[in-house]
């Protein structure tokens, strides 16, 4: 067998919390409104799925697009929790999170903005970067209890914050 295929405990440690970190840095461009920064984490061809099902492909449409979003509308920040981090191979890993948004002018989670959000990972040149994120509404459609569940997750993660 290859061993490249392999990860020791550290280095499996390591690669977990450089992708949390990507994460991070994602979603803290988003809350700064840096459409630049956020693209920049991105492959040059990579995509981004919005919560409206929109489709941005490649760093450029990523970065033109979202400029024009946090130009022209008031963005709120996330709030978010990793659920898990999975290694496909040492150097392809997805991580998928729950977020929430407190919308302008309000002080409360709004859990029709709830979403379940996966980002594909690659790390080339020693660095990670994102090859896909999709964004999905968290509706639960006919389950009001679970739509509750992940706004108190969420609550809580914003408490532990301040």
């Amino acid at each position: 067998m290859n061993k490249r295929m392999f990860q020791t405990p550290d280095e499996q440690a390591t690669n977990e919390r450089e992708v949390r970190e990507l994460y991070s840095k994602l979603l803290e461009s988003w809350d700064k409104r840096d459409a630049k920064a956020f693209a920049a984490l991105f492959n040059e061809d990579g995509e981004s799925i919005g919560f409206d099902g929109s489709q941005l492909i490649g760093q450029a449409e990523i970065f033109s697009t979202l400029k024009t979003i946090f130009d022209h509308h008031p963005t709120p920040p996330y709030i978010y929790k990793i659920k898990n981090v999975r290694f496909l191979q040492p150097d392809v890993a997805t991580l998928r999170a729950i977020v929430g948004m407190v919308p302008p002018d309000k002080t409360e989670i709004d859990p029709s903005l709830n979403s379940i959000q996966t980002i594909v990972v690659t790390r080339y040149a020693g660095n990670w970067h994102i090859a896909s994120l999709q964004n999905t509404p968290a509706q639960l459609h006919g389950r009001p209890e679970l739509v509750q569940q992940m706004t108190e997750e969420l609550r809580e993660v914003s408490e532990l914050a301040q």
